[in-house]
């Protein structure tokens, strides 16, 4: 008799739960271990800190000599700091006054006072770097070696009125073999001390480049603590906490060497295929006279315009070089393609080779590129300019450098007299005959402001700016009495007049009934119920 219903179904539900054979464990196929895959992923699961201490050196070396050495490298800087910074961010306060208008006065006054600052004399503690110098080189420090330390000195150069000025740092210069010290109890990772909650307390700088020449035993490597609220450390943080920054071209490092190598190699073949240009086949030792090289070959020099005579049984063999390499353009648009990939750049804008692509796909490719920079000039704004423009602003208030603006008057509302638009470069029409249709369309439509549009394409320009350049342009065509396209008003249309009904004005055609035709018509009014029960 066979078991009862329920406990079949039992065992056969136990069977079903029942955890899997060692050999058929389930997991993510991108985790299986196979043979393929014998030192991929085996690092452990380490921070990002752990990381990037044992490797931060040999990539920022790295990444260093590629900028010096590879043209690739060198561009893709190139790239990035143009689009990000161009020349330089601009700045316009937005103070407003209790009405929310913009007070004009003090904005001016803001605007004066940076305009003076920022000269290379003023700014720089090197007095050599104008502010938008320094900020392209700062830029161009994060991409080589992924930061750079901006250092602020509450202190006047040159003929500065505002008691302020940076210093240029870079990453080598802190100590990132530090973890501890005598004088404070604050952990140290690759330099920097923080609390426990990851903030930063103070940075531990060397006083000079471990790679500068000391020219005196005095001149050593002396450490200096510096309190965070003098530093501004800019790097893009990708895991947390993430103390230093790594170079942006750390995934394509190999791969850039690898193409420099190459490329080297493939020149210095086609070098020597060019200068090998036949063999002489002789059944002698030595069928005609000869000279021998360093190494001891035996070489025959033909000069332009020589003909040889060869010995009885003597053959010349001539041989066609295969150098240049037939597939090295591809097989190098391949390489630059991942490598741009790499950079976060487009393959077009990093090798200049604008033959693969039609407008429309130079366009997308444009397009993307550009929501990564508007990405970075807002990562800029919040990093660095926001924070020096409170700093600064502060400075210059206290100096008494801002006309119409008191010092009681800041220091109750300081966020107020802080507000500022700051002005980035944009980029110019791909197609200015069917963009510039388009944006007035959108303006009209009401999907965007003139502002906008020219925020967008006017390079660094504002609407305020255009309006100025405009109302300045056309006073100086009218005082000159010049005119030009723009300012030549279109002369009316004239009015068309409706057509004239058969017959009309003409006696002979009209109707002799029609005898009241110029009375004018009687106008009904119709009565309402209103007007009805008012009689």
């Amino acid at each position: 008799m066979g078991k009862p219903l329920l406990y079949r179904l039992g065992a056969w539900l136990q069977a079903r739960s029942a955890p899997p054979r060692r050999g058929s464990t389930r997991m993510y196929a991108g985790a299986k271990p196979s043979r393929f895959t014998g030192g991929f992923g085996t690092g452990g699961d380490a921070s990002a800190d752990y990381e990037i201490r044992t490797s931060l050196r040999p990539l920022r070396a790295r990444s260093r000599q590629l900028m010096r050495d590879a043209p690739y490298a060198k561009r893709a800087h190139v790239i990035i700091v143009n689009n990000v910074i161009g020349p330089g961010v601009g700045l316009q306060a937005q103070v407003k006054n209790s009405r929310g208008e913009l007070h004009q006065r003090i904005n001016d006054s803001i605007e004066t006072a940076w305009a003076r600052w920022a000269k290379a004399d003023a700014c720089h503690t090197g007095g050599e770097l104008h502010f938008a110098d320094l900020e392209r080189m700062a830029m161009g420090q994060v991409v080589d070696a992924g930061e750079v330390f901006i250092r602020l000195h509450p202190r006047r150069f040159g003929d500065s009125k505002v008691p302020l000025a940076l210093e240029i740092i870079e990453g080598e210069r802190l100590a990132d073999e530090l973890t501890a010290s005598v004088t404070t109890a604050n952990p140290i990772n690759m330099g920097i001390e923080r609390d426990r909650f990851g903030r930063p307390l103070a940075y531990w700088i060397r006083e000079l480049h471990p790679g500068e020449v000391r020219h005196s035993p005095e001149q050593t490597a002396r450490v200096e603590r510096v309190p965070a609220d003098q530093i501004i450390h800019l790097r893009i943080i990708e895991r947390w906490p993430q103390s230093r920054g790594v170079p942006w071209l750390h995934a394509a490092i190999r791969k850039l060497n690898d193409m420099e190598e190459y490329t080297g190699a493939e020149l210095l073949a086609a070098r020597m295929s060019a200068n090998y240009f036949a063999t002489i086949e002789s059944p002698e030792a030595d069928p005609i006279p000869n000279e021998e090289a360093e190494d001891g070959t035996k070489e025959v020099n033909i000069e332009a315009g020589t003909i040889e005579q060869l010995s009885p049984g003597d053959k010349l063999n001539f041989h066609s070089p295969n150098r240049p390499n037939a597939a090295l353009d591809p097989f190098m648009r391949y390489m630059v393609r991942e490598f741009a990939a790499a950079a976060n750049v487009s393959y077009a804008s990093v090798s200049s080779d604008y033959s693969q692509s039609n407008y429309s796909s130079s366009r997308l490719a444009l397009l993307d590129d550009r929501d990564l920079w508007r990405t970075l000039q807002q990562w800029w704004a919040r990093s660095f300019r926001a924070r020096l423009h409170a700093r600064w602003l502060q400075a210059a208030v206290l100096a008494g450098q801002i006309q119409g603006l008191a010092l009681d008057q800041f220091a109750v509302d300081p966020e107020r007299f802080e507000a500022v638009r700051w002005k980035f470069r944009g980029w110019s029409w791909i197609d200015p005959t069917k963009e510039v249709e388009a944006a007035k369309s959108a303006v009209r439509a009401g999907f965007t402001t003139v502002g906008a549009v020219i925020a967008e394409s006017a390079n660094g320009r504002d609407i305020e700016d255009v309006i100025a350049e405009r109302k300045d342009e056309l006073a100086m065509f009218d005082a000159a009495g010049v005119k030009v396209e723009t300012t030549v008003e279109e002369e009316p249309l004239p009015a068309i007049e409706p057509p004239k009904a058969e017959g009309a004005g003409d006696p002979d055609k009209e109707d002799p009934e029609d005898e009241d035709a110029g009375t004018p018509a009687r106008v009904v009014v119709p009565i309402t119920n209103s007007r009805v029960a008012h009689g």
